[in-house]
C-alpha cells in the first residue's frame, strides 16, 4: 500500500533509461577540468567561487538533447554531477593549498637575502614547494573522503528531509534539467557568455588595450574609490545578489574610505607592529591607500573573517548536532541490490573500507606530511564537517556554505595539537595546512554532492551512479589542480595584485599566529571585534568581512552586478517573464566566469613563455591616463550591455513567454 504523501521522482523507479554512459562520462570528465581550473582562477583572483552545476546542465542538455539528438535527462544529470566535483574540489584546494607556495616564496626571498641556504638564521622555518603529485594526492584524498562521507548522509539529509531542506542549487539544476525543451536556448547562452567574457578578458588583459582598474581619488584625503571591469568579477555580483554584493561593498567602504584615512592621519608617523620597517607616512607616500591596505587591514579583514567563520559555526551548532545523529543512526538503512533502483546506494562495507583505506594514506603517503594523530584528527573533523556542510548547503545553497570558516576552525584546533605534540616549525606548519587543505575539500565536495543528489532525488536518478559519478569528477579535477596552481602561481605568483588568494593567505596567518606569536594581534583583535558589531546588528558576518579584507576597486565590480541584479528583479514585469530574464542573466554570468577563467589559465600560459610581453599594446598606445580610464569604462559598460542583451533584450520562444491562465 502506498504512502499518503509519498514522493515520486520524474523518472520512476521502475523505469530504467540510459544514464551512466560513456558519452556522460567523458562530457563530464571535460567540465570538471574546465569549471575546475576557471573556478580556481576565480577564487584566488576575488576570494569566492560560484556552483557549476546549472552551467554544466545546460551545456549537457544543449550537447546530449539538441546536438545528438537523444533524450535522455538523467544522463544528463550525471553529466553536471562529474562536472560540478571539479568546480567543488577547486574551491577547497585553492582557500589553502597556495599557503605552502607563499611559504615558499618567503624562504627563497630569505635565501636571497643571506646569500644562501647554509647563511639561514638559526630557527628559520625553510619551506619549499609542494610537489604536483603531493597537491594531487591530498586534493584526491579529501575529495574522496567528502564523497564517502556524503554516502551515509543521504538518506537522513536528502530522503528523510524532503520538504524542509530546499537545497536551492540542487532543485534549480533539476528544473532546468526538466525543462529540457529549452536546453539548447540555455546551452546557447553559457556558450554566449563565455565567448563575450573571452574577448573582454583578452583585450583588458591580453592586449592590455585598456586597465582592468579605474580609481578615484580626493585631493587631501587617504582614502580611495574606484572599480575593476573584469566581466567574471561583475558576474559574481549578478549571481550572489544584491544583498550579499552590498555586505562586500559596504566593508570595503569602511576599510578604503574609514579604516585607511583614520591610520594615515593618526599614525603618519608611526610604525604599528614590527614587521613593517617603514613608517606609514612611508607606505602611503610610495604605494597609496594600497600600501595601508597590505600592511595593515588585511590583518583586520583577517580578523573579522576568523571571527565571522567561528560564529557561523556556533550558530549552526544545533543543527549539525540534530544531522550527527539522524545520520549515525541512517547507517542501517538498505541501501544495496535489494533496494529500488532510486534508494541504492554504494555498499556501506566498501564505503567504510575505503575511508579507511584513505585514512592510513594520509598517514603513510611520504608527499603527505602528516601524522597517526593528524591523519585521525583528519576522519573526526571531516566526518563531522561534511555533516555541517551537507545541512548547511540544504539551507542556505552552496554559495552561503562558510568552508573558510570550517577550515579556519580546524587549522586551529589541528595547530594547536601539532604545536603541543612537539610538530612545530615548517614541518608542523605544512602538516597545518594538509590537514586543514583535506578537510576544506571535504567539505566543499561534501556539500556539492548533497545538492547533486537532491537532483537526482527529485529526477529519479539512481544515487550510486551519480555517487560513482561523483568520485570520477573528484580525480578528474584531482589530476589537473596541482598543474593549474603550479601555473597560476608561475605567470603572477600567490599573493600579487593578480592572484590575491586572500583565504589562503588568511590560513597562513592563523598557522604563523598559532605557531610563532608574530601575528599584529592588536589589528586582527580589532577585525575579531568589527565583526561582532556587524553581526549584533543582524548583517551576515562572513560577506562584510570578505568585503573588508579584499580591494574595494573588486567590491565595487561586484556591486555593479548585484545593482543590474537589482533592477532585473524590481522590473514591472509578469512573475513567469522577470524569472526568465533573472534566470537567463545566471546563465550568462556563469558562462561569463568560465570564460574568463578559461582565459586566464591561457594568459597564465603565455606569460609563463614570455608571449605575453609580444601582445601587450598599452605602450605603442600611449594614452594618457584619463584618456585611458574613460576607455576601461567603456568597456565596461560594454560589459553590461552584452549582459543585458542575452537576459533582458534576449528574443525568447512562444513556450517561454508568460502566459496567463
Amino acid at each position: 500500500m502506498e504512502k499518503k504523501n509519498e514522493f515520486k521522482p520524474y523518472i520512476a523507479a521502475d523505469k530504467v533509461t540510459p544514464e551512466f554512459t560513456v558519452t556522460s562520462i567523458i562530457m563530464g570528465i571535460i567540465l570538471a577540468v574546465i569549471f575546475g581550473a576557471a573556478n580556481a582562477y576565480l577564487g584566488l583572483r576575488v576570494g569566492m567561487t560560484v556552483s557549476a552545476s546549472i552551467p554544466a546542465a545546460v551545456i549537457a542538455m544543449g550537447v546530449i538533447r539538441v546536438v545528438m539528438k537523444k533524450n535522455s535527462i538523467l544522463e544528463s544529470n550525471i553529466v553536471q554531477t562529474i562536472g560540478s566535483a571539479g568546480e567543488s574540489l577547486a574551491a577547497g584546494s585553492i582557500f589553502t593549498l597556495p599557503a605552502l607556495f607563499l611559504w615558499a616564496a618567503e624562504t627563497e626571498e630569505k635565501i636571497a637575502e643571506v646569500g644562501g641556504a647554509e647563511n639561514l638564521p638559526e630557527g628559520f622555518a625553510a619551506f619549499t614547494k609542494p610537489g604536483i603529485v603531493e597537491i594531487t594526492l591530498i586534493a584526491l584524498i579529501g575529495g574522496l573522503l567528502g564523497v564517502f562521507f556524503m554516502v551515509p548522509l543521504r538518506n537522513a539529509l536528502i530522503v528523510k528531509e524532503h520538504g524542509v531542506l530546499p537545497y536551492p542549487e540542487g532543485t534549480a539544476c533539476a528544473e532546468v534539467l526538466l525543462a529540457g525543451e529549452k536546453g539548447g536556448a540555455n546551452a546557447s547562452t553559457v556558450f554566449a557568455g563565455m565567448g563575450f567574457a573571452a574577448l573582454f578578458k583578452f583585450i583588458i588583459d591580453g592586449l592590455k588595450a585598456v586597465p582592468g582598474e579605474v580609481a578615484l581619488k580626493i585631493k587631501g584625503y587617504s582614502g580611495e574609490i574606484g572599480t575593476q571591469i573584469y566581466p567574471a568579477v561583475m558576474s559574481v555580483g549578478y549571481i550572489c545578489g544584491p544583498r550579499i554584493s552590498s555586505y562586500m561593498f559596504a566593508g570595503g567602504i569602511l576599510s578604503w574610505l574609514v579604516l585607511i584615512p583614520l591610520i594615515v592621519l593618526f599614525g603618519s608617523d608611526a610604525t604599528l607592529y614590527p614587521a613593517v620597517d617603514q613608517t606609514i607616512g612611508e607606505i602611503f607616500a610610495a604605494d597609496g591607500a594600497s600600501g595601508i591596505w597590505s600592511s595593515y587591514i588585511r590583518y583586520i579583514g583577517a580578523g573579522a573573517l576568523a571571527a565571522g567563520g567561528i560564529i557561523s559555526l556556533v550558530k549552526s551548532l544545533p543543527l549539525i548536532i540534530r544531522t550527527f545523529r539522524d545520520a549515525v543512526k541512517s547507517i542501517n538503512v538498505k541501501s544495496g541490490a535489494g533496494a529500488l533502483r532510486t534508494e541504492q546506494d554504494l555498499n556501506m562495507k566498501v564505503v567504510i573500507a575505503a575511508i579507511a583505506v584513505l585514512t592510513l594514506l594520509v598517514w603513510l603517503i611520504p608527499t603527505i606530511p602528516v601524522s597517526f594523530l593528524g591523519a585521525l584528527i583528519i576522519v573526526v573533523f571531516g566526518f563531522f564537517f561534511a555533516t555541517v556542510s551537507s545541512r548547511m548547503v540544504g539551507l542556505v545553497g552552496s554559495s552561503n556554505n562558510p568552508v573558510s570558516g570550517m577550515a579556519i576552525a580546524t587549522l586551529l584546533i589541528a595547530t594547536l595539537i601539532l604545536k603541543f605534540t612537539g610538530a612545530e616549525g615548517a614541518s608542523g606548519m605544512t602538516a597545518a595546512i594538509a590537514i586543514g587543505s583535506v578537510i576544506c575539500i571535504v567539505a566543499a565536495i561534501s556539500g556539492d554532492t548533497s545538492q547533486d543528489l537532491k537532483t537526482g532525488y527529485i529526477l529519479g536518478s539512481t544515487p550510486r551512479k551519480q555517487q560513482i559519478g561523483e568520485v570520477i569528477g573528484v580525480v578528474a579535477a584531482a589530476l589537473a589542480i596541482g598543474g593549474t596552481l603550479y601555473l597560476l602561481d608561475t605567470a603572477w605568483g600567490f599573493g600579487s595584485e593578480e592572484l590575491a588568494a586572500p583565504q589562503a593567505t588568511l590560513m597562513k596567518m592563523i598557522v604563523e599566529g598559532v605557531m610563532s606569536a608574530e601575528l599584529p594581534w592588536n589589528l586582527v583583535f580589532i577585525g575579531a571585534f568589527i565583526a561582532v558589531l556587524v553581526e549584533v546588528i543582524g548583517i551576515p558576518v562572513l560577506p562584510f568581512a570578505i568585503g573588508i579584507y579584499l580591494p574595494v576597486h573588486l567590491n565595487a565590480c561586484i556591486m555593479v552586478g548585484g545593482l543590474v541584479r537589482l533592477a532585473f528583479d524590481k522590473m514591472k514585469k509578469e512573475k513567469e517573464e522577470k524569472e526568465a530574464v533573472v534566470s537567463d542573466g545566471i546563465l550568462f554570468c556563469s558562462g561569463m566566469i568560465a570564460g574568463e577563467g578559461l582565459v586566464g589559465i591561457l594568459l597564465a600560459l603565455l606569460a609563463v613563455f614570455g608571449v605575453d610581453k609580444v601582445l601587450d599594446i598599452s605602450g605603442v598606445l600611449g594614452l594618457p591616463e584619463w584618456a585611458s580610464s574613460i576607455g576601461s569604462l567603456i568597456v565596461f559598460a560594454l560589459i553590461i550591455l552584452s549582459l543585458l542583451k542575452f537576459s533582458l533584450w534576449k528574443k525568447r520562444a512562444p513556450a517561454e513567454k508568460t502566459e496567463k491562465v
